[in-house]
């Protein structure tokens, strides 16, 4: 059985093989881990010397392919909702080779 299960109804956070960092509630996976998120949003984080905002991008209801993703987390939710993502800069995570 996948770990991914554990974490069916919950909020997760995904980053995906080319450096989206996606989160929302894991609805649904299968064993080659394609994800189903529901309520959705990608978060864009731009860098310091960026003089606009990071932004949560609102996607919905999302299907993330097994091959695309990289990292899958469950998300503290106090603490998520603690912090000001349009405040938050950092540098690209990058993409993954294959």
């Amino acid at each position: 059985m996948s770990l991914v299960h554990n974490y069916l109804g919950k909020k997760v956070c995904i980053i995906t093989t080319d450096g989206r960092n996606l989160v929302g509630t894991l609805a649904s996976h299968d064993n080659t881990t394609n994800l189903v998120l529901k309520g959705t949003f990608e978060r864009v984080i731009r860098s310091a010397d960026e003089e606009e905002p990071s932004a949560e991008v609102p996607l919905g209801l999302y299907i993330i392919r097994g091959e695309n993703v990289c990292v899958v987390g469950l998300v503290d939710e106090e603490l998520d909702a603690s912090i000001n993502w349009t405040q938050v800069k950092g540098a690209p995570i990058g993409t993954t080779k294959h």
